[in-house]
């Protein structure tokens, strides 16, 4: 069997590298591209994705995953062999339920959206967008039904993401961790707001860049083998595991708004980054699902990025970048600016004790789109009538409303936000998990050593790629299941000391 084996590889490898083509036309797209070059973009990566799925769902990998299935049950569940069989086999049993031609058709019409949505959301006109937004739900309705026997049309959208996971258990986890999160929001908002203008002055952009690439590469991001560039919407893609690159906004008067997206998708970076290069070329090499690769890039934008810890490392060297904006600002200021607690419309802005709320909103709204219980012509009212009652406020138009989110625009609706929240439960998890097995972390974090942190990760997340599910790897790492409990702490304690809340529960 190790022969017909090895020739699967070769088959993989090839799908994997048209993938990696397509990721490196979609990253020039958000970043470098003209806008005369739209037309033919959403062509040419339809084309590699239809030529990638062609491959893939070929009768001869079926034939090949079948012929080995005896040969993967000989070994060891945790070897590389038996992994590469069964998440091969997992893939293409989904793969082969969608025919190619949706596969390129759904490819070009999320690529011509994505360039809709980039005039229209400054433009303040969803009107522009809205007849490709209801293409895109109906495209999303379809892909959702070529895996019937669901028990809600999203579950095989969110599967896709978050394999294992279903609607009713995320609307499950979520009613839990809102009912946590509500008290200490109230407690909070009922205070003073604090004071964020020491990090709203005037930054240049070219200094902002360069201290945010000291701050990841100081955390373990490899320029050698990564870059940064500036888009639209921040995030982070893999070419190979030798090219994983990040792509950040900058905002002269925010200076927390390129500082901790770059220090996000960093971590989004080192995660593909620590992945074991035995793994390049098959369907294990990249995260495995993206509720664990977001608890990644939580975990160090908000448990270490934004802790009192790392800032008395690191601003001391920010304020040597900026002397006229906060040299005369002392720390608990600047500490209290970057933890404000606020009702806002944003969600890439919004801080971590209402984050979630946002999630949760879009969440829902995906849920009534895809039931047909919300048209997408009602998607504006909705949005605005759901952040009235969540969090108080309304947006004053759809450029900071519906149309704030590239995901729609750029994607199928549902299975999209779960991840978001999801890797914020699992950020706390696997922070406490660390700091147990070392606990000189949080003594280590203000000294700007973080090598124990990275190499936890490493060993227990990183390495591993996708050859463990999502609900494995955390019983692996934590030794136990998905909990809420570490995160309503983390937030408790923090914010606790932050606004000096007498019951923050």
């Amino acid at each position: 069997m190790e022969p017909k084996l090895e020739e699967l590889k070769q088959r993989l490898a090839e799908i994997y590298d048209l993938r990696r083509a397509s990721s490196v036309l979609g990253w020039d797209q958000a970043t470098y591209m003209p806008p005369g070059g739209a037309e033919a973009r959403g062509r040419q990566i339809a084309t590699l994705d239809r030529l990638a799925h062609e491959k893939f769902t070929h009768p001869t990998i079926g034939r090949m995953l079948v012929e080995l299935r005896s040969y993967e049950g000989s070994l060891p569940y945790d070897s590389d062999e038996a992994a590469l069989i069964r998440v091969a086999r997992r893939d293409y049993e989904r793969a082969v339920k969608v025919p190619s031609s949706f596969v390129a058709k759904f490819s070009a019409h999320a690529a011509a959206t994505y360039e809709a949505w980039v005039k229209a959301r400054p433009a303040n006109d969803f009107a522009a967008v809205r007849p490709m937004l209801e293409k895109t739900l109906d495209y999303s309705r379809e892909l959702a039904n070529f895996f019937p026997g669901y028990d809600h049309i999203a579950d095989p959208l969110i599967d896709f993401a978050d394999y294992g996971m279903k609607a009713a258990t995320v609307s499950a986890l979520f009613a839990e961790l809102r009912k946590n999160l509500v008290p200490i929001v109230q407690a909070i908002i009922a205070q003073p707001v604090a004071d964020d203008s020491c990090i709203r002055q005037s930054f240049p952009e070219a200094q902002q860049l360069a201290f945010g690439q000291e701050v990841v590469k100081k955390l373990g991001y490899d320029f050698n083998r990564g870059r940064q560039d500036k888009t639209r919407h921040p995030f982070c893609t893999t070419f190979s595991l030798g090219d994983v690159r990040i792509a950040t906004r900058v905002k002269e008067n925010d200076l927390g708004d390129a500082l901790f997206s770059t220090i996000h998708e960093s971590g989004h970076a080192m995660y593909e980054q620590g992945i074991r290069a035995e793994l390049e070329g098959t369907p294990l090499a990249h995260g495995t699902s993206s509720g664990v690769h977001e608890s990644q890039s939580r975990l160090w934008e908000n448990v270490v990025g934004r802790g009192r810890g790392f800032w008395e490392y690191f601003y001391p060297k920010l304020q040597t970048a900026f002397p006229l904006q906060l040299d005369d600002e002392p720390l608990d200021t600047f500490y209290r600016a970057i933890n404000k607690v606020e009702r806002s419309l944003i969600r890439t802005d919004a801080d971590e004790v209402t984050y979630n709320l946002h999630v949760m909103i879009r969440f829902d709204l995906e849920l009534q789109l895809l039931e047909g219980k919300l048209a997408v012509r009602d998607l504006p009212e909705a949005w605005r009538a759901r952040y009235k009652s969540d969090l108080g406020l309304a947006a004053p138009d759809d450029r900071d409303g519906v149309l704030q989110d590239v995901h729609w625009y750029g994607g199928q609706i549902g299975g999209v936000f779960q991840g978001y929240t999801l890797g914020n439960i699992l950020s706390a998890q696997f922070y406490e998990a660390a700091t147990k097995a070392h606990p000189e972390i949080p003594n280590q974090i203000p000294r700007g050593e973080f090598g124990s942190l990275h190499g936890w990760l490493q060993e227990n997340i990183y390495q591993h790629g996708s050859k463990f599910t999502a609900n494995e790897i955390v019983k692996r790492a934590t030794g136990q299941d998905l909990t809420i409990e570490p995160c309503i702490r983390y937030l408790r304690t923090k914010y606790g000391e932050l606004y000096k809340l007498q019951h923050p529960e």
